[in-house]
């Protein structure tokens, strides 16, 4: 009987591991091949991605681009490096900066961005993120007024960090500002590194009252993730748990023999 209770134990200890392992490679496979990281050195994306943070971003055709988009892209005449910006207008929107209450509009719908850094704002007159006042910031791109007619077949982009980011505003002399939708390497779903900021990047409704290309939906990252961390956990647990009851086994008395 004891035997058949260790085979019994033995059983499922290996298909814990099994599933584990299944889990954790399968997990990590799919990582590995949709998913490219990309270092992000600057703030000009805060809070939504932090200075020396790494992002996970997976390959997008430019027609799946939508508003709302966090992506990364290069193009040659903003620098040799890969940058992360938000999309805020595709081709044949008018972007305009700024309403009233310092909102940036498209094609004429002011944008209740909850994204933004709290401490910026699109233009020089301002609330912010929760905040009712008006904000003078003085030179620099957070204080440029600007009216953008985004061509076909490219991007308007901007930083969440508006007093810092140097984005399309900074480059409006070139073609409007707009990079080509082409020049985008991946749209943006989660940070890998540090493993404390560790986690997925939620999609953004802002744009959703505009018609048009909205923010894609995200792929299988998160649950990529969790099959990847939670099938190691489960081999772990499995063999740990295989091991402590081998050594209580071991441990327990045998029973004396019986007399002739």
């Amino acid at each position: 009987m004891a035997g058949r209770k260790r085979s019994a134990g033995g059983v499922l200890q290996a298909l814990g591991i099994g599933i584990g392992l299944l889990a954790m490679v399968g997990g990590f496979v799919l990582l590995a091949v949709q998913y490219r990281p990309y270092a992000v050195p600057t703030g000009s994306m805060e809070p939504t991605i932090k200075a020396g943070e790494t992002v996970l971003a997976t390959h997008t055709s430019a027609s799946a681009i939508g508003r709302g988009d966090v992506v990364v892209f290069k193009d040659p005449d903003w620098g040799n490096t890969a940058m992360v910006k938000r999309v805020i207008g595709v081709g044949g929107d008018t972007v305009v900066c700024c309403d009233p209450q310092g909102r940036v509009t498209v094609n004429g719908v002011p944008l209740g961005e909850s994204y933004l850094e709290p401490a910026s704002t699109a233009g020089t007159a301002g609330t912010g993120a929760g905040g009712s006042g008006r904000t003078q910031l003085g030179a620099g791109p957070a204080s440029q007024q600007f009216t953008a007619k985004v061509p076909a077949g490219r991007l308007w982009l901007m930083g969440d960090n508006r007093a810092i980011s140097e984005d399309s505003r900074v480059h409006i002399d070139q073609l409007g500002g707009s990079v080509p939708a082409s020049a985008v390497l991946g749209r943006v779903e989660g940070v890998a590194w540090p493993l404390g900021a560790m986690g997925t990047i939620d999609r953004t409704s802002v744009f959703d009252a505009l018609p048009g290309a909205r923010a894609s939906d995200h792929g299988p990252l998160g649950q990529a993730a969790l099959a990847t961390v939670g099938g190691a956990a489960l081999v772990l647990i499995t063999a740990a748990a295989g091991t402590v009851a081998g050594m209580a086994g071991r441990r327990r008395p045998r029973p004396a023999p019986a007399n002739a």
